[in-house]
């Protein structure tokens, strides 16, 4: 498939509409066609796609259930596969590295859990875990190795803590790690979560810190240590403001980091020996940009305001990761995530 015959697809999970908008767009140009859109019931919010693009993964907040959906993958349309309920309302979903199990983090019932997926792709009921943590765990996700796995807890509701956990991709277990948790000195709030795709390196959206703040992992205890941690905000800036998403660029050349007030997208360099970050600067984007997500060759993001239901556009500069905006979109009520993926068939 020639890039000129290419289509990338993005899904919009809209909250408050109940349901799921499906895009294609231009890899050249970045430019948006609304495909369709799929009502889901239950307030659908966060996503992740199985590795092998065949299985979306839905955490429905309001009726508090996963679902997994089979991805066409001429089209990229979803066909409901099935149905898991849950105890309590999912705020993050992820797979680990072998697609054989769905990790889910649990704001208010402070917990991280892990379901097993059968031969369909389904997440299964029971989990394996339903681990407790503390009050805000916002994220989970597995290291490169998939040895390891870290569910970060804000600090205004949550302990300022990133508990980090030992992963067994044959079983799905997690144990506590060694120590069980790294407490940032500063009040951090760490949120989110991406790594660095050859580094040893992980980076946290802190959110009640407005920045981002680079660790250093153990590859062999999988502990955590800090290197760097860099504001997402404009000198002077005095107003409020709060982190959500973070994402590096495929290459791991750019991170990029919006901030939920100043109503940016901030940028930045990432050294490709070391892993710490040069600020690039920001761009103004919709009001509270919760979600957000970049393309899968790293060439276009798009960021989603919670506040104005649309979604804004933007190319990357390959040289310096500069953001310049293109165009903008209507989603719809809430949108609380945006993927992107590019489907083989």
């Amino acid at each position: 498939m020639t890039r000129r015959q290419m289509r990338h697809h993005m899904y919009v999970a809209l909250q408050d509409d109940d349901k799921i908008s499906i895009f294609t767009m231009n890899p050249s140009t970045g430019a948006l066609s609304w495909q369709e859109d799929v009502a889901i019931a239950g307030g659908p919010a966060p996503l992740a796609l199985s590795p092998d693009k065949r299985v979306l993964y839905v955490g429905r907040r309001g009726s508090q259930e996963i679902s997994s959906y089979g991805v066409d993958q001429q089209t990229g349309s979803l066909s409901l596969l099935g149905t898991t309920p849950l105890q309590g309302e999912p705020v993050y979903v992820s797979t680990d590295r072998t697609g054989r199990f769905v990790l889910s983090a649990y704001y208010y019932q402070s917990t991280a859990a892990v379901h097993a997926v059968d031969d369909d792709g389904v997440a299964t009921f029971p989990p394996v875990e339903w681990q407790f943590t503390a009050h805000g765990a916002h994220a989970i996700l597995t290291d490169r190795s998939n040895r390891f796995a870290y569910v970060p807890h804000i600090a205004n509701r949550g302990p300022n803590r990133i508990f980090q956990f030992r992963f067994d991709e044959r079983t799905g277990r997690l144990t506590p790690n060694d120590p069980p948790f790294h407490g940032p000195e500063e009040y951090l709030g760490p949120r989110a979560l991406a790594f660095h795709p050859f580094l040893d390196v992980v980076y946290f959206s802190d959110e009640q810190g407005s920045s981002v703040t680079a660790y250093a992992i153990d590859a062999e205890k999988g502990t955590l240590s800090p290197l760097q941690t860099i504001s997402t905000l404009p000198a002077g800036y005095t107003g409020n403001n709060t982190c959500s998403q973070i994402r590096i660029s495929p290459t791991g050349e750019f991170l990029f980091a919006p901030n939920r007030g100043h109503n940016s997208v901030a940028s930045f360099r990432v050294d490709d020996t070391t892993g710490r970050l040069t600020a690039a600067g920001r761009v103004g984007t919709e009001p509270v940009p919760r979600a957000f997500g970049l393309d899968p060759d790293g060439r276009f993001l798009f960021a989603a305001g919670q506040q104005s239901g649309r979604l804004a556009s933007y190319s990357v500069d390959h040289e310096s990761g500069d953001l310049t905006p293109l165009e903008t979109y209507e989603v719809g009520n809430n949108p609380m995530w945006v993927l992107m993926t590019t489907l083989d068939g």
